[in-house]
């Protein structure tokens, strides 16, 4: 089984996507999850509407299968009344098909439509992947901070069914400040998903402390499969 073609897609969609949907760019947002038998990439809009999960609408999912290679998305056969699946095979019909899905979303929700018109007026300040940190201080929050992510989720370990351990990288625009997001989803023994998310902020002038300090302590360190 191979990751690669995984890998390549996640890391080129969403750039094709902006690049050609303007109302995608402004409002099209997409997130790896990758510690599955299946992983998938979703895809959703923030809005201030309370929605089901987390306060985002999701459009679409694309499941990947690492054992054929391939991307599909889940759909319904009206005839059979039946789950399906339709096979992706390239990147073009990967697009075209979160694309479609997007617009269908789109004209299906008026509000969310008079949201998007609001953003190509200019009139609210908003950036694409943008989300609100919160810091927190013995366990007491004291600031909520707005952030652009410049990354998506990258996977820095992976143990299928028991652990995954992903990191993002953003900017804060208000101080230039760097921001470091982690988070670490377990897998119960009942299949239950456990979600635990830090952040570390920090500036441009420890960037370069923090890296070489780790780099220098590798050795020191025990891997997971260690333990």
């Amino acid at each position: 089984m191979s990751m690669e073609w995984f890998d390549r897609v996640s890391a080129e969609l969403q750039d094709h996507l902006e690049s050609i949907c303007e109302k995608y760019d402004q409002a099209g947002q997409m997130a790896v999850e990758r510690g599955s038998r299946h992983p998938r990439i979703e895809f959703f809009v923030d809005t201030e509407q309370d929605c089901d999960t987390d306060g985002r609408d999701y459009f679409c999912t694309l499941f990947f299968d690492p054992h054929n290679e391939e991307f599909y998305i889940e759909t319904i056969d009206a005839d059979l009344e039946q789950p399906a699946r339709t096979i992706l095979p390239d990147i073009d019909n990967i697009i075209d098909a979160v694309h479609e899905s997007f617009h269908e979303y789109m004209d299906g929700d008026d509000e969310l439509d008079e949201y998007v018109d609001i953003l190509d007026e200019d009139t609210v300040d908003f950036v694409d992947d943008d989300v609100t940190v919160i810091a927190y201080s013995d366990d007491e929050i004291y600031e909520e901070i707005d952030v652009e992510w410049e990354t998506p989720e990258v996977t820095a370990f992976l143990k299928e069914d028991e652990v995954e351990v992903t990191y993002q990288f953003g900017v804060v625009p208000e101080t230039g400040d760097g921001v470091l997001r982690r988070v670490n989803r377990l897998w119960t023994e009942d299949d239950e998903l456990v979600k635990d998310e830090t952040n570390f902020i920090f500036t441009k002038e420890e960037a370069s402390t923090i890296i070489a300090m780790i780099a220098s302590n590798m050795d020191s360190m025990t891997g997971y499969e260690l333990e």
